[in-house]
């Protein structure tokens, strides 16, 4: 009967987090230092306060032009939107990154030779 080696286990890592979260959190602090409520803003923007409430949330995968539309009712240009979405996720990834230990990465698969010669002529 063979031997059962239990193999090691990979340290558990948080995932990261989606564009649509960041993008969310980002959208409701801006709102939040404006002081403005949420239906202010979606009307600004042409979509409805559920709409921008689910935004904000994560729960929806908005267009481009969503995005830009509520970035301009938020007083701020689509780069600096982006920056800033970019910014979080560089946190949130230096965060994880101290907290758990770097997956070595896979070594390289060794060369096999395939035994197919071509002929001199």
């Amino acid at each position: 009967m063979a031997e059962l080696i239990p193999l090691p286990s990979r340290p558990a890592r948080e995932p990261e987090p989606l564009w649509r979260d960041a993008l969310g959190d980002v959208l409701r602090r801006l709102r939040h230092e404006r002081g403005e409520r949420l239906a202010d803003t979606a009307r600004r923007a042409g979509v409805s306060p559920q709409y921008l409430s689910e935004v904000e949330r994560g729960l929806k995968e908005p267009s481009s032009e969503m995005i830009a539309a509520i970035a301009g009712a938020l007083g701020v240009t689509l780069i600096d939107l982006t920056i800033a979405v970019a910014e979080d996720l560089r946190g949130v990834a230096e965060l994880t990154s101290v907290s758990s230990p770097a997956l070595p990465m896979p070594a390289a698969a060794p060369h096999v030779e395939t035994g197919v010669y071509a002929l001199a002529s």
